[in-house]
């Protein structure tokens, strides 16, 4: 029983063994026919490509206008500012103008509680007087004494030199000295309380603060109540512009730009608050003065603004362009056509189309092609020639503005086609 059951499945697994041998063969067939039609195709395209050979894009040269501009970054503040501060100590008893507010020279901004420097200038007035009148009484007492030191005399001359004596004579002399004395101390005590008093008169005046100029009030840090302290130094409680119809936009620019621009030089800027409007402005004064940020050098830059309808504001940062040259009628080509270089010339594949798919060793490196000189009589651009052939031009460079650049050359007229780029580089 065992026997005949074990032969039964050997027959069963030879013939499931046949029966799969034609499906096997079937797709091994189908795989290979797939192989050789994706190998054609590639050989295909490949012999397409190589008789279709690189395709270029160009550019025409033309004929316009080109402007070389310095691009710098600064802020805008008026031409002149005053800093009106309060040069005694005291309590603020009013304030009488606020921002924005216009102010004439003269004018009140606000005014110290002079209760104190009243008192003192009502004392010093009072010193002035007493010593005032002491100078009378030693006035008096020098004129007694002298003229009791003339009767001695003339006693003396009369009595020849008998009465009075010496004594009586010397003690005249000494009350006429210290007559004199006290009047000159009287004088001195007097012109020092003068002094006070004007000293008085002139911290009374300067409780009140005034504008200094005509102006528009910028900033005001002081309210009624509030103490100021005047002991080191004066503070400062208000901050006036003189005129904002003009002011001036401070820019820095780079010590690589700064050869180019000179003083008034054109330029143009933005402010965020009108991203849409191109502001006028020119160069008034290039500052020698370095400054040094993060080992970056740049030279201070003023520029001069016309703001008559006031919408710039001090503090606005600003975006300048300064036009540094133009030229005008100039033959132009786009910057890419003069860094442009064709590609290698490839030789011919050995072996079809599979040597393409072995490894090649490492390209050589590439000749530096340019203008070893530097010369701008140096530069080049490329033409198709008639036969298709590329063929390059040596051109003189003069402005240029990162997009296109103006040329000069015998062999170019506006129209021609350079070559920018190949299709492949393009992709």
């Amino acid at each position: 029983m065992n026997d005949q059951t074990s032969s039964s499945k050997l027959r069963q697994i030879l013939a499931s063994g046949r029966a799969r041998r034609p499906a096997r063969r079937l797709w091994l067939i189908l795989g290979l026919i797939a192989c050789f039609a994706l190998l054609a195709g590639g050989i295909g395209v490949w012999r397409s490509n190589a008789r279709k050979g690189p395709s270029w894009i160009t550019a025409q040269v033309s004929k316009g206008d080109i402007t070389v501009t310095v691009t710098a970054t600064g802020n805008l503040q008026p031409i002149n500012t005053v800093d009106v501060g309060s040069e005694i100590s005291g309590t603020i008893a009013d304030v009488f103008v606020d921002f924005n507010d216009r102010v004439k020279k003269g004018q009140i901004l606000a005014q110290l509680d002079t209760t104190k420097l009243a008192t003192a200038l009502e004392r010093a007035r009072a010193t002035l007087a007493a010593n005032e009148a002491r100078i009378g009484q030693a006035k008096a007492t020098l004129e007694e004494a002298r003229i009791a030191m003339t009767r001695l005399e003339e006693v003396a001359r009369l009595s020849g030199g008998k009465v009075p004596s010496a004594t009586e004579l010397d003690a005249g002399r000494a009350k006429l000295a210290r007559a004199q004395a006290d009047l000159a101390a009287a004088e001195a005590a007097a012109r020092e309380s003068a002094g006070a008093v004007k000293q008085g008169e002139t911290d009374l005046g300067k409780a009140t603060i005034r504008s200094a100029t005509n102006g528009i009030v910028l900033k005001r840090t002081v309210e009624r109540g509030q103490t100021v302290a005047a002991s080191l130094q004066a503070p400062v409680l208000f901050s006036l512009a003189e005129d904002l119809s003009e002011m001036e936009l401070i820019v820095s620019v780079s010590e690589a730009d700064v050869g180019q621009i000179k003083e008034g030089m054109s330029a143009s800027f933005t402010v965020d608050a009108y991203p849409d409007k191109n502001f006028p402005a020119k160069i008034q004064q290039v500052r020698y003065g370095a400054t040094t940020v993060d080992n970056v050098v740049s030279y201070q830059t003023v520029l001069l603004v016309k703001n008559e309808d006031l919408k710039l504001r001090p503090g606005m940062t600003a975006t300048a362009d300064i036009k540094v040259a133009e030229h005008k009628g100039v033959m132009l080509v786009p910057a890419t056509a003069l860094r442009f270089r064709p590609p290698e010339a490839k030789p011919k594949s050995e072996g079809g189309f599979m040597a393409l798919l072995m490894p090649r060793p490492p390209a050589p490196p590439k000749p530096q092609v340019g203008n070893r000189n530097g010369g701008k009589d140096r530069a080049r651009v490329w033409v198709k020639d008639a036969k298709g052939e590329l063929r390059p031009i040596r051109v003189r460079t003069l402005l240029s503005d990162g997009r296109n650049t103006e040329i000069e050359s015998d062999e170019l007229k506006p129209g021609d086609e350079v070559i920018t780029d190949t299709a492949e580089q393009a992709r």
